[in-house]
């Protein structure tokens, strides 16, 4: 199994998905590594060569930011916005979505399981 920036790739996809398994790297991104270190993205990891992972391994990390480095900066920019009381700040703070959702209906992600209230108890008879 071939190991690309920490991560270990599934040997038997095709080379351009198994980049996708790494934090940062969509398939457009996957195809654009590959197009630049030149090797056919339909190859499937196991046939790879030592010489074409390095290629792809130093592309990566000269021009991408990607797993740790990359969540580590997504997260300083929620502290920030959240530091800085902006409303998207406010709304991470308050596990709500951000980017203008509804949440009346939907935005379980965000908010978690659904919690019922009030009126579910069986009342006992009175006399």
């Amino acid at each position: 199994m071939a190991r690309i920036s920490g991560v270990t790739i599934p040997n038997e996809k095709q080379v351009w998905v198994a980049l996708t398994y790494v934090y940062g790297i969509g398939p457009k991104t996957a195809r654009d590594i590959l197009a630049v270190a030149k090797v056919d993205p339909t190859i499937r990891v196991k046939n790879l060569t030592d010489n074409e992972i390095t290629l792809i391994q130093n592309e990566i990390s000269d021009k991408y930011t990607v797993e740790g480095e990359l969540q580590r900066v997504v997260t300083g920019n929620i502290k920030r916005l959240v530091e800085i009381g902006s409303y998207r700040g406010l709304r991470h703070k308050a596990h709500l979505p951000s980017r203008g959702q509804r949440t009346k209906t939907n935005a379980r992600t965000q908010r978690g399981r659904k919690v019922t209230v009030g009126g579910t108890a069986k009342k006992g008879t009175t006399k």
